[in-house]
């Protein structure tokens, strides 16, 4: 059917599943036909907005880079068109036990880090990014302890990142990196006991995920699914439901201003090459 837009998503959690079957249902209701495809993983996500399989994708902020990566190569362009209030702006930061004696980033030279996922932007790719600028490049100045779960997701599961707190507490390694969100989060579930841990630094500002329109992607198909998204509030008890389940209280314009550092960090850690080639070696999808 011509006339559906079709949508593509991760299955990183069962939940997904009744987001946008939620989603679906409410601009059907709207008279817009929308149905959406799940994957995987992202690669395959971002590839199949290559093969005119998506009009367009929930990308993390890694798939928009590839994506963005693979329209240049191709003299394309992917289009930013929405994304959540609560992807606009965040940072990571660095967890170390309360009492651990460590005062600052220098601090962890010879000791060992702990990191999410491998193809987590959040917390690994930006984290050591930020690393590197302060200095402390991983494997020469310190030991990096990579807790992969899930490859293929970048990280939107937050296992890695659970993980690297739990083995923080165990006193496995010297510090972990997270979500300044995720932290919080923790704490509130136990995994990081209240006052035993302190925040050692964090990460500039960046993005998270946004929709991302193909190439070629119909222009009316993709504005009117634009419209009825941020036409979505808060306050209408249909739609809050929905909102809540996606972590968010209002849907934005999309932007791709925040994702200079994780650009960066893709390049100094030979994620993706300049066409948005995977040219990580032990990455597993």
């Amino acid at each position: 059917m011509n006339n559906v837009l079709i949508m593509g998503a991760v299955a990183y959690a069962p939940k997904v599943v009744t987001i946008w079957e939620g989603f679906k249902a409410y601009f059907r209701s709207r008279g817009f036909e929308f149905d959406y495809v799940l994957y995987s993983n992202y690669e395959r996500q971002v590839e199949a907005q290559f093969a005119g399989s998506l009009d367009i994708a929930w990308n993390s902020p890694l798939a928009w880079v590839r994506a963005d990566r693979m329209a240049r190569a191709r003299g394309l362009a992917v289009q930013a068109v929405a994304m959540r209030d609560t992807d606009r702006n965040l940072a990571s930061v660095l967890v170390v036990r309360s009492d651990s004696g460590i005062s600052g980033i220098s601090g962890l030279a010879g000791r060992k880090t702990g990191f999410g996922a491998v193809d987590s932007p959040q917390a690994r790719l930006i984290p050591l990014e930020y690393m590197r600028s302060n200095g402390l490049v991983a494997g020469r100045d310190f030991e990096a302890i990579r807790f992969d779960v899930l490859g293929g997701k970048h990280g939107d599961h937050i296992g890695g990142e659970r993980d690297a707190a739990l083995a923080l507490m165990k006193g496995e390694i010297d510090a972990a990196w997270m979500l300044d969100g995720n932290y919080h989060a923790f704490a509130k579930e136990g995994a990081l006991p209240a006052g035993l841990t302190r925040i050692l630094t964090h990460t500039g500002i960046f993005d998270h995920c946004n929709f991302t329109a193909s190439p070629g992607a119909p222009e009316d198909k993709t504005a009117r699914f634009t419209e009825l998204l941020l036409g979505m509030r808060w306050e209408d008890p249909e739609v809050r439901p929905l909102l809540e389940l996606e972590g968010l209280k209002a849907w934005l314009p999309g932007r791709s201003s925040g994702y200079a550092t994780l650009e960066r960090a893709v390049d100094n850690e030979q994620f993706y090459d300049q066409q948005g080639n995977i040219i990580a070696a032990d990455y597993r999808y």
